[in-house]
């Protein structure tokens, strides 16, 4: 069966087996005081269907409500990271080599490890510019898709484990000096059952590094629906700084320190005009979508051709005012590094 005619057979089920029923609670502290923060479309692939998401208003926590079943979770990352999305992901990751090197860094001023386990690695494009920074390093790779196998294949890392991170743990127990979870976390059905489960992997005094959307973020407010790090549907959960640092504690790790990503390799600017524009662009020709005829592939390409200048001065605008925006307090995401203790 071809992609069109699976995704044909799986739609005519109805949306409604992708969620799982809605939340009167705060999944973080368990309060009843949770009020609406956004709704959303799928901006990126277009996928049908509308997002809520909540925040808690005792204890700050967002999260996707109703979330998603483990139906909709195949069914909305299917051809993202793999399929027809593996090229165009591909190289959006392969261009963020100077993040990567500053996460490295974080560690390498802590620490020389061994092994390093990147958790939600993607196409292992972080673990081979790490390595550069780190030689000494063993990388290995945990996630969900085929891009883990990608990321072996093309000697990104050294080892691949496909699947849940917490049915892994046993045969990973205490083998890692480090463990990282970058833009991992939001993706996770129980964020406190992945740090229990990095602390299970860790070596005594072995570091864990995240790096997550900030629900705090000016950028998050300013632009609703539109910021990037809200990216709907796959982001179920959006810990707040406070509520990670307490989180770790907890759980016996000591935090080491925590910092805001660079305002201009946030690309927030870049990524509200890309998702508001793509929604205006006649529908490009997606399995998921009805059959996209000769006028509406031309009208599309003629407009993505006058949309290009604009993103561009954009990206340049949000490279220029990086450092204002930085003042400003306009971040997009948060680091946070702990030790277990």
């Amino acid at each position: 069966m071809d992609r069109r005619a699976a995704y044909t057979v799986e739609l005519a089920q109805g949306l409604a087996r992708f969620f799982e029923p809605r939340r009167a609670t705060c999944p973080w502290c368990g309060s009843t005081r949770i009020a609406l923060l956004l709704r959303s479309p799928d901006l990126i692939q277009g996928k049908p269907g509308e997002f809520t998401v909540d925040r808690c208003t005792d204890c700050r926590h967002v999260f996707q409500n109703p979330g998603l079943s483990p139906a909709g979770l195949a069914f909305y990352y299917r051809d993202f990271y793999d399929g027809l999305g593996e090229k165009t992901m591909g190289a959006v990751f392969a261009k963020q080599t100077r993040a990567y090197r500053e996460r490295a860094e974080i560690v390498r001023t802590h620490a020389d490890p061994a092994e390093w386990l990147d958790v939600g690695c993607g196409h292992g494009h972080f673990c081979h510019t790490a390595r550069q920074a780190l030689p000494g390093t063993h990388f290995d790779g945990l996630d969900f898709g085929a891009g883990v196998d990608l990321a072996r294949r093309h000697g990104r890392i050294r080892r691949a484990y496909r699947g849940e991170f917490a049915a892994l743990a046993p045969e990973l127990a205490g083998r890692y000096d480090v463990v990282s979870m970058h833009h991992y976390l939001e993706h996770s059905t129980d964020p406190r059952l992945e740090l229990a489960t990095a602390l299970e992997v860790l070596r005594p005094g072995g570091l864990l590094l995240i790096e997550v959307p900030d629900p705090e973020s000016r950028y998050g407010r300013l632009a609703g629906q539109w910021w990037v790090g809200w990216m709907q549907p796959q982001h179920l959960h959006f810990v707040t700084r406070e509520n990670l640092r307490t989180a770790l504690t907890e759980l016996g790790f000591t935090v080491l320190g925590d910092t805001t990503d660079r305002p201009a390799a946030s690309h927030a600017l870049v990524g509200v005009l890309i998702q508001f524009t793509f929604r205006l662009l006649p529908r490009p020709d997606r399995p998921w979508l009805p059959p996209a005829g000769r006028l509406r592939r031309v009208l599309r390409a003629a407009a993505l051709a006058l949309a290009i200048p604009v993103l561009a001065t954009a990206a340049l605008v949000s490279w220029v005012l990086g450092p204002l925006t930085r003042f400003r307090g306009l971040h997009s995401a948060y680091r946070m590094l702990a030790r277990k203790d």
